[in-house]
């Protein structure tokens, strides 16, 4: 199955990494525009899943209590396994909802993939299941599997660069069956290009670009590397102390695996090892801290490799006040489009 759509209508991107501000950035900015926001968060569209992957509903209320509408927030249960596939149809019907009423659609998130799927108008195909290529796997250790997947991806011509393809046998096998299927269809793919994710659901479907029609201005909050460093340090410790822990033994005792939760990364991880016995907490603390500090230098690494793939990205710096950054926006945006 397929999917390709054409966007006409302008819209603005605010993008950034981990702990970089680019939410209250765009709420700022809707409220500026009269706008609405769409998530590009690969784990924010998990009910329950709220300290942890940093929702910060409160930063969407303005000072006068209005709230800023947006969307792909809390859109499906913990457990569950999204992936790029959905989220671009889930995308394209927000895109047209809030167009729909005259409003502007203002794209927000530090999910590189999901953003440029809709940028550049991903084609996607959803990549079956193989079950003998999956039964002949079974029982290979992550070692094995790696360097199948490795194998693979010469051939492909894929770049083996999302290590997240590789943090367990699950998900190993998962990128095996999908690098196997390219390879069984290069004659009739053979224009088609394999992107993936720096998060947890990039193996789950096969995609090309074809540009879009529709206009778009891109914003990048620009953050120093020490800045980064110290401000993610301070919201680990602030989300530890807001009973993130709880947060996540109440989805383990509601019933989802610890597998599951696992498979979503960071946070999610090495909370459940520390709720598993796996990890003392200190070791958790610090192996956690070190994960999320490597995660947004992906992140800046997915986003230079976006402008190297001709999106061009307007940077703002961080230090600016917030009305500096939105005149910023709003004049370029008068300007440009």
């Amino acid at each position: 199955m397929q999917t390709n759509y054409t966007r006409t209508e302008p819209m603005i991107t605010i993008l950034g990494p981990t702990a970089s501000g680019k939410t209250k950035l765009a709420v700022a900015l809707a409220a500026a525009i009269d706008g609405e926001i769409i998530s590009a968060d690969s784990r924010q569209v998990y009910r329950g899943m709220d300290i942890g992957t940093g929702k910060d509903l409160a930063d969407y209320q303005l000072a006068d209590g209005t709230i800023v509408p947006y969307h792909l927030i809390d859109i499906c249960d913990a457990g569950e396994k999204y992936n790029l596939f959905r989220y671009q149809q889930d995308f394209l019907t927000a895109h047209d909802d809030i167009v729909s009423r005259g409003k502007t659609p203002v794209l927000c998130g530090g999910t590189g993939l999901y953003i440029e799927a809709v940028l550049k108008n991903y084609n996607l195909q959803r990549v079956p299941e193989n079950k003998e290529l999956r039964a002949s796997l079974e029982g290979k250790s992550l070692e094995e599997l790696t360097a199948i997947l490795e194998e693979l991806k010469k051939k492909t011509g894929s770049n083996m660069h999302n290590k997240t393809d590789v943090d367990s046998c699950k998900r190993a096998i998962r990128a095996i069956e999908i690098e196997t299927y390219m390879l069984q269809n290069e004659n009739e793919n053979e224009n088609e290009d394999e992107n993936e994710n720096e998060k947890t659901n990039s193996s789950q479907d096969h995609q090309h670009r074809e540009e879009s029609d529709g206009a778009t201005l891109i914003f990048g909050t620009d953050i120093s590397r020490e800045l980064r460093r110290q401000r993610i340090t301070q919201r680990l410790d602030a989300r530890l102390e807001e009973g993130m822990i709880d947060e996540i033994r109440r989805i383990l005792d509601s019933g989802v695996a610890p597998e599951d939760l696992i498979y979503y990364g960071l946070e999610y991880k090495f909370v459940t090892l520390y709720l598993t016995g796996e990890l003392s907490y200190d070791e958790m603390r610090r192996q956690l801290e070190i994960a999320i500090h490597q995660f947004a230098k992906r992140q800046m690494t997915w986003f230079r490799g976006m402008e190297k793939r001709g999106l061009h990205i307007n940077w703002i710096d961080y230090e600016l006040p917030m009305e500096e950054k939105v005149k910023m926006v709003l004049n370029t945006l008068h300007t440009t489009l």
